[in-house]
């Protein structure tokens, strides 16, 4: 076991899927020799070559399209977009390409390819630098859509994602980068794609949530926790394929649901979760389901991203209202 932050455990994922299998290669705008733009590349050209790890032009839509043929004949390609809304000129391949191959093949050929990008905001960042793209990504049948909220997580579902024979889209918050150290085995593990975790278990309240956000909702969860109220709080880790057993499981017990999610509210993940609820438990139900989440605008220039983002203590006033009310429902941005 190791310290690790998120994105040196994104490295050594990276490091040990190339080392175990050939066909695995990295590539992406400064990759190779400048090891990325924050650093979760570093090491590997110097240490798998050139040909495995290496740079390529500012033109996204090629990327992806490169890891399409790729994946096509026999490789297993890590492409990285260096920022979130980079991917935005990628979207013709990703939709139209790798997420339709194996329904236009009948099943007779899959793509065994990731997609690598930051997500989210909270550091200052300048325009399209800090999307939360679940609402495009999720929405497409045929890809997988990621996100760990942990170093420990990080590593094992990239290793998972690496070795699944479908597209993986894997969505790094990067507000978590560097924001904590946690022990991570050395060796090889994976985390199953599509299963959800409880990571505080709780009574009277589910939570569910990812990324970033997560951490935020944790600390709420613990403000309510000193009022006597207890939120099972929930990290999705992945948007889709989505673990229903696991949150339906959860409202099942605690009859309250929220929902806390960076992306804007509208047609967002948040909305697709509230609908499973009260599809799959409206009977169990003693309040109608929350959503707490971004603003349906583009994401405010650095100086102003505070009034978008919700912090622990907005996040607790939602969640108390949700562990209180009787009847009636509502959405909330704080």
């Amino acid at each position: 076991m190791a310290e690790m932050n998120l994105i040196t455990a994104i490295n050594h994922a990276l490091d040990l899927a190339m080392a175990q299998d050939e066909r695995v290669v990295v590539f992406g705008e400064d990759v190779g020799v400048m090891g990325g733009a924050f650093g979760a590349t570093a090491g590997l050209q110097a240490e798998h070559g050139e040909k495995r790890c290496f740079d390529t032009p500012l033109a996204e839509s090629a990327i992806v399209g490169t890891a399409v043929g790729m994946a096509l004949n026999g490789l297993r390609p890590v492409a990285e977009i260096q920022h979130p809304g980079f991917i935005f000129p990628a979207l013709d391949q990703i939709v139209s390409h790798a997420a339709r191959m194996r329904s236009r093949t009948r099943g007779r050929r899959s793509l065994p390819m990731v997609i690598r990008l930051p997500h989210g905001g909270g550091i200052r960042a300048v325009e399209l630098h800090s999307e939360s793209l679940e609402t495009f990504l999720g929405h497409i049948p045929g890809l997988k859509v990621v996100v760990p909220s942990s170093p420990y997580d990080a590593k094992g579902l990239l290793l998972a994602a690496i070795r699944d024979d479908d597209p993986v889209v894997f969505l790094e918050p990067t507000k978590l980068y560097r924001a904590f150290n946690q022990e991570v085995p050395d060796g090889d593990y994976s985390v199953p794609i599509g299963r959800a975790k409880v990571v505080r278990p709780g009574t009277d309240l589910t939570v569910v949530s990812w990324g970033a956000y997560l951490h935020e909702v944790l600390k709420a969860a613990e403000i309510l926790h000193e009022e006597g109220i207890g939120a099972e709080v929930i990290d999705l880790r992945t948007i889709n394929p989505l673990d229903r057993e696991t949150i339906l499981a959860s409202v099942k017990k605690t009859g309250r649901f929220a929902v806390v999610h960076e992306a804007a509210k509208s047609f967002g993940p948040g909305a697709e979760l509230a609908a499973l609820v009260a599809e799959g438990a409206f009977r169990y139900l003693k309040a109608p389901p929350m959503r707490l989440t971004g603003l349906d605008i583009t994401i405010p220039p650095a100086r102003a991203e505070h009034h978008y983002f919700l912090d622990a203590r907005r996040i607790a006033e939602g969640l108390r209202r949700t562990a209180t009310q009787k009847g009636t429902g509502g959405t909330l941005h704080g």
